[in-house]
């Protein structure tokens, strides 16, 4: 099957346009989008896709600001922000959280207070946990081999939970298309690209397709 047939009948391109949009409209001021991961994974890709989005789209507030853990003595100013820019977040401002893993108790607390202090606080995650819960949204991407538990929990019911990788998503036995953790990266930072440039969801959809075919190439039938 082909993404563009996938993509079509997933709801995962209005999902992520939706989150894309929230991306674009809940940052005023260039600067004020803090992308921060886990001391495990930092989001460098993410960080370099939405930089160029920003400029696909003639969008600054985009531009994200890679908040970090540690910042070696001879990193550029622009490399250089550590966690306590969470501190100093307010209104008009957004905290955008990409863990993979489980986040640590700090940044937790970091993105509560945030909260408190008036910014939109975004996580792309892998399932329930607190950080949903400080979350304003919240977009979560399944493991690419779901248990039965994670198929019942997106609506589906598999009579098994076998799945075909391609390493940038996966098809289940029950027709589930999931994706990878960084391949759901891609599609936010187009999505956030394309809503603020056209808002076409034709647009979006094909771009989405040519992003996954050029980061996977076509799924291998099986044999």
């Amino acid at each position: 099957m082909l993404l563009r047939d996938l993509l079509a009948s997933s709801p995962l391109v209005e999902r992520s346009r939706g989150f894309g949009r929230r991306l674009t409209t809940s940052t005023r001021e260039p600067g004020g989008l803090l992308l921060v991961g886990t001391p495990n994974a930092e989001p460098w890709h993410l960080a370099a896709h939405l930089d160029d989005e920003s400029q696909y789209a003639g969008l600054p507030v985009l531009r994200p600001t890679l908040v970090r853990y540690a910042v070696p003595a001879n990193a550029p100013e622009h490399l250089s922000v550590t966690l306590a820019r969470l501190e100093q977040a307010r209104r008009g401002e957004t905290v955008f959280v990409v863990a993979e893993d489980e986040p640590p108790e700090g940044l937790l607390q970091r993105a509560w207070d945030a909260r408190r202090s008036g910014a939109t606080v975004l996580a792309l995650d892998t399932g329930p946990g607190e950080l949903e819960q400080v979350a304003h949204e919240s977009l979560t991407v399944l493991p690419l081999a779901p248990t039965a538990e994670d198929l019942l929990d997106a609506g589906q019911v598999p009579p098994g939970t076998d799945s075909a990788e391609s390493g940038a998503y996966a098809i289940t036995d029950s027709g589930l298309f999931v994706p990878s953790f960084d391949t759901v990266q891609h599609l936010v930072s187009v999505a956030a690209g394309e809503a603020a440039a056209t808002g076409s969801r034709r647009g979006l959809r094909d771009r989405l397709a040519r992003v996954l075919d050029a980061i996977s190439g076509p799924p291998v039938p099986d044999p």
